[in-house]
């Protein structure tokens, strides 16, 4: 059975590396490698990524969801 865990703004930077490896590559292309070592990966949203890099959250979410 697939997982249908789907990601939003409010998720964890380090929930979404924790339960899918395959999203490193996807948070490293948004946020850089610094989220790896960051001690506030474990405590700031996706939404505050986006934030604090410029992004739009949602780009970050809709590529997040599409991983397998």
């Amino acid at each position: 059975m697939a997982d249908t865990k789907k990601y939003t703004k409010d998720t964890i930077i380090g929930d979404v590396i924790k339960d899918n490896p395959n999203a490193t590559k996807v948070i490293e292309k948004y946020f850089g490698g610094g989220c790896f070592t960051c001690p506030g990966m474990k405590m700031e949203s996706i939404s505050f990524g986006a934030m604090m890099h410029n992004i739009d959250p949602d780009t970050v979410v809709k590529e997040l969801n599409e991983l397998e």
